[in-house]
C-alpha cells in the first residue's frame, strides 16, 4: 500500500522573531526621523544665517552721474535735453502719463521726471514743461498748473555698477517697489496658491502635471516659488531625489518661519534671468533694466510678461537668439492674464500685436565711458584704499556730465577725422578734459579717438612735453616779482652755454624777431625768445616753484627748456595745473567724485574741500587777462572770429619737431585742455592752432558758450603805460590801458611828445 504524501506546512515563527524585526523597524523609524530633525536644524540655521543677515547679497556698487540742474537761462539745447533723456531711457509718448515719458512739440517739451532718492533727500515724481530757444533753456513751468519753477533737477544716469568678479549683478528691489500687476503676473504663471500653501503644494504639482500634458511641453512648473528660492538661494542645479527633498524640506522650513512677502521679495531679487557677457543677471530689477533699459515699475503688461517668460529658462527663452519662442510664451502669460480678467479682450489684442520692443543685447544703459571710469576707480583707490568696492550696495555720485561727455567726444572724434583729411595727416590721437571751473569736478573726459575702447587712458597716462602750454606759469611768475604787461621784452637773438660747454639758442615758430615786445604781446603770440629771456631773468627755480603752487607733482626739469615746455605732463595734469589759474591762485584738487552713500544710504563720503590760496590773485588775474588776448589778438584768434560776443582765454602749444599739439582754453564755467599727437610718438606735423584748437573750437559750438567773466581782485586798476612800460597820466598820445597791480608801479611819468604805435608789435604770431 502506498504511503500518502504529507503536507508540507508553513513555518510559524515565534512571536520574539517577529518583536524583533518590528523593534528594528521601530528603531529606524527613530533613527531616521531623528536623522530628519538633526538635519532640519542644520537647514534651519542655514536659513537662518542668510535670511535673517542684514544683507542677502553682496551687491555692486552704482554709479550715477551728476544730476541734470535745470533752471531758466541755462546752456541747454533741446537736442542736448533729449541725448540726456536717451541715456536714462526716457520713452516718447504722444501723451505722456506716467514717470519716464515726455512729449516734444516744437521747443517745447513735457516730462514726467522720475522719482529719485538724492543724498539730501527724495524729490518725487514731477510733470515739468521746458521751453528752448538755440542753445537756451528759456522756461520751465509744472505741466499740472503752469506756474513757473526757478530751479528742477532730473535724476542722475546710471553710469556703471561697480563690482569684482565673484559678486553677482542685482538691483535690490523692495517689495513696496514691485507693480502689483506684476507680482500678480508672476504668481498667476509660477504659483497662485503661494499665499495659501506651507512651501510644497500637493495641488500645484498636480495641476502642472495635467497643463503640461495637454500642451504636450512644459508650460507650467509644479515647484512652488519657495521650492525655486530655496533651489536657487541654497542647493546646486544637480537634478536627483535627495535634492528634491532638500528643496522641499527647506521650502517648508522658509514658510513656517518667513513673512509671504519677505519670502516673495527674496524670490524677486534671488532668481536668475539672463546672461550680460560673463556676468549673470539676477533679478528682476536689472533683468528690466537688462532687457528693456528702464526700471521695472515703468513696464508695460507685454514687457512684464516677458521677464515671467525667462523665469522658464533664459537661455531656452533667449528673446535676442529665439525670438518667435520667447513671443509664444510672452503671448500665453499675456491670455493667462486675459482669462483671469486681469486684462480686457481689447489690452491684450493690443499687448499681443507689440514686437518685443527689447534694447541692443548687453547695452544697458551704463559701461559707455570707460575712461573716466578709469579716472573713477584710481581715485577712489587713492582716497578709500584698495578694498574699498568690496562694501555691498556702494551708491556713488559722481561729477560726470552726460551732455559735457557728449560733446567732448564728438569733438574728438569728428575733428581728428577732419584735421586728417583736410591737412593729408594719419594715425591721430587725441585726449581732452573737460572741468567745472568753479568746483574742480570732472565734467568730462576723452581718453582716445575710440571713445569705446578701456584701453590706453591717454587722457591720464600719456605724459607728453606740454611745450608752450608751460608759458603762463613764465609770465605769472614775472608778473608776480613786480613785471607789468605793459614791460617791453626783447625779441632778439639768444644763445645760452650750459655747463658742458654746449649752447642753446632758441628760436620763434617764424625764425624771425621783432626788437621790443610788450609782455602780453609776447604771450598772447606764444614768442619763445622774450618768453626765455623772462624765464631767466626770473630764475628757473622761481617758475618751477610756480608750477608746484599750480598743483604739478611731477618732477620739474631745472633747465632753460623748461621755460619752452620740457616738462612731460598728460592733459589732465595740465588741466588741474590750469584750474589753480582759471581760479586765480584758489588750488582745489581735480575730482570725479560728489557724495558716496552705504547700502542703507547713508552718507559715508560728502566732497568737502576747501580751496587753498597757492597763487596772488592779482598776478593771476593779469595772466588770465593776458591768455584772453591770446583768444583774441594771438595764436587762438579763430575763436573771436568764431564767437564774436564771447570773452574766452586759452593757451596754444607745441612741441619739438610738432610732435604734439596742445590747447588749454576755458569760458566762465569750463576749463578744457586737448592733447592731439601720435602714440608712436612721431610727428603729426601739427601746432596748438591747428591741431588741438580746432577740437576745443568744436567742444564749444556744441556745448554753448558763457562768456568768461573776471572779477577785478583788490590792488588792480587800469593804468596808462608808454613804450618804455611806464605808467604815464591820462590822455598822453599813443598810450596803452592795461591792468596792472598798484603794489608794483613807479610814479607816473609825462607823456612822451612822440606818439607810441604799440599795434605794429602784437600780429606777428608765434607758437
Amino acid at each position: 500500500m502506498a504511503k500518502k504524501p504529507t503536507k508540507k506546512s508553513t513555518p510559524v515563527y515565534p512571536f520574539w522573531h517577529w518583536r524583533r524585526w518590528i523593534g528594528l523597524a521601530i528603531k529606524l523609524g527613530l533613527v531616521g526621523i531623528a536623522f530628519m530633525v538633526l538635519f532640519g536644524i542644520y537647514l534651519d540655521s542655514l536659513i537662518h544665517s542668510k535670511f535673517d543677515s542684514g544683507q542677502k547679497w553682496q551687491l555692486p556698487a552704482v554709479v550715477y552721474s551728476r544730476p541734470l540742474e535745470l533752471f531758466p537761462g541755462q546752456r541747454l539745447s533741446l537736442q542736448q535735453m533729449l541725448h540726456e533723456l536717451k541715456l536714462l531711457n526716457y520713452r516718447e509718448s504722444s501723451n505722456p502719463k506716467g514717470p519716464g515719458q515726455y512729449a516734444v512739440n516744437g521747443q517745447r517739451m513735457v516730462v514726467i521726471r522720475r522719482s529719485f532718492n538724492f543724498a539730501d533727500g527724495t524729490e518725487k515724481a514731477r510733470p515739468l514743461l521746458l521751453t528752448f530757444s538755440g542753445q537756451r533753456l528759456a522756461n520751465i513751468m509744472n505741466a499740472d498748473n503752469q506756474r513757473e519753477l526757478g530751479y528742477i533737477r532730473m535724476d542722475p544716469v546710471l553710469l556703471d555698477r561697480l563690482s569684482g568678479e565673484e559678486i553677482e549683478d542685482r538691483i535690490l528691489l523692495r517689495i513696496n517697489q514691485v507693480p502689483q500687476s506684476f507680482a500678480n503676473m508672476l504668481l498667476q504663471v509660477e504659483d497662485r496658491d503661494f499665499y495659501n500653501h506651507g512651501g510644497v503644494s500637493l495641488l500645484s504639482i498636480g495641476r502642472a502635471f495635467l497643463a503640461n500634458l495637454r500642451a504636450g511641453h512644459t508650460v507650467q512648473g509644479g515647484s512652488t516659488l519657495t521650492q525655486q528660492l530655496a533651489k536657487n538661494y541654497f542647493l546646486t542645479r544637480e537634478r536627483s531625489i535627495w535634492r528634491k527633498v532638500q528643496e522641499a524640506y527647506m521650502a517648508v522650513i522658509i514658510d513656517y518661519r518667513y513673512d509671504k512677502n519677505q519670502i516673495l521679495e527674496t524670490y524677486m531679487n534671488e532668481i536668475y534671468l539672463g546672461q550680460n557677457f560673463a556676468q549673470g543677471v539676477y533679478g528682476f530689477g536689472l533683468a528690466s533694466y537688462f532687457y528693456f533699459g528702464m526700471p521695472l515699475n515703468e513696464l508695460e503688461p507685454d514687457q512684464m510678461a516677458l521677464l515671467v517668460t525667462m523665469v522658464r529658462g533664459p537661455s531656452y527663452y533667449d528673446p535676442w537668439r529665439y525670438p518667435e519662442r520667447a513671443q509664444q510664451r510672452r503671448d500665453m502669460i499675456l491670455r493667462l492674464m486675459l482669462e483671469n480678467n486681469q486684462l480686457t479682450p481689447e489690452q491684450f489684442q493690443s499687448y499681443a500685436a507689440r514686437p518685443l520692443g527689447l534694447i541692443e543685447r548687453g547695452q544697458m544703459t551704463y559701461g559707455r565711458t570707460p575712461a573716466f571710469m578709469n579716472l573713477l576707480r584710481r581715485e577712489l583707490r587713492q582716497r578709500f584704499g584698495a578694498g574699498f568696492l568690496e562694501q555691498s550696495g556702494l551708491k556713488i555720485f559722481t561729477s560726470l556730465d552726460p551732455v559735457a561727455q557728449q560733446a567732448a567726444e564728438e569733438s574728438v572724434s569728428s575733428q581728428l577725422n577732419s584735421i586728417e583729411k583736410r591737412l593729408n595727416r594719419k594715425s591721430l590721437q587725441g585726449a581732452m578734459v573737460v572741468t567745472n571751473r568753479h568746483s574742480g569736478e570732472v565734467s568730462a573726459l576723452v581718453g582716445g579717438r575710440d571713445t569705446s575702447y578701456a584701453g590706453l587712458n591717454r587722457a591720464l597716462d600719456a605724459r607728453r612735453p606740454i611745450g608752450s602750454q608751460v608759458k603762463p606759469a613764465v609770465y605769472l611768475t614775472a608778473l608776480d616779482q613786480g613785471y607789468q604787461l605793459a614791460t617791453p621784452l626783447k625779441d632778439e637773438p639768444l644763445q645760452l652755454r650750459n655747463q658742458g660747454g654746449k649752447t642753446w639758442a632758441p628760436q620763434n615758430y617764424d625764425k624771425t624777431y621783432r626788437g621790443n615786445v610788450p609782455l602780453y604781446a609776447a604771450m598772447a603770440n606764444s614768442l619763445n625768445v622774450p618768453t626765455v629771456r623772462l624765464g631767466m631773468a626770473v630764475g628757473v627755480p622761481a617758475v618751477a616753484e610756480t608750477l608746484k603752487k599750480m598743483g604739478v607733482t611731477q618732477d620739474i626739469p631745472l633747465f632753460p627748456s623748461l621755460f619752452l615746455g620740457i616738462l612731460e605732463l598728460s592733459p589732465y595734469e595740465v588741466n588741474q595745473a590750469y584750474l589753480t589759474l582759471a581760479t586765480e591762485g584758489l588750488y582745489q584738487p581735480l575730482t570725479a567724485i560728489r557724495t558716496i552713500q552705504d547700502n542703507s544710504d547713508k552718507v559715508i563720503y560728502q566732497r568737502a574741500e576747501k580751496a587753498e590760496r597757492r597763487l596772488s590773485s592779482q598776478s593771476a588775474y593779469l595772466t588770465l587777462f593776458a591768455m584772453t588776448k591770446v583768444a583774441s589778438l594771438g595764436t587762438a584768434r579763430s575763436l573771436a572770429a568764431k564767437f564774436p560776443n564771447a570773452v574766452l582765454a586759452g593757451k596754444t602749444g607745441s612741441t619739438d619737431n610738432l610732435r604734439d599739439a596742445w590747447f588749454t582754453g576755458m569760458d566762465n564755467d569750463e576749463v578744457v585742455t586737448v592733447w592731439v599727437g601720435r602714440d608712436d610718438n612721431k610727428p603729426a606735423g601739427l601746432t596748438g592752432a591747428n591741431g588741438a584748437l580746432p577740437l576745443f573750437s568744436d567742444y564749444m559750438t556744441r556745448r554753448g558758450v558763457n562768456s568768461l567773466k573776471l572779477p577785478v581782485p583788490q590792488g588792480i586798476s587800469m593804468v596808462n603805460f608808454n613804450l618804455s612800460g611806464k605808467p604815464v597820466a591820462s590822455g598822453c598820445g599813443g598810450a596803452l590801458m592795461l591792468p596792472a597791480r598798484s603794489d608794483k608801479l613807479p610814479p607816473a611819468e609825462g607823456c612822451s611828445s612822440t606818439p607810441v604805435d604799440w599795434i605794429k608789435n602784437m600780429f606777428a604770431l608765434g607758437e
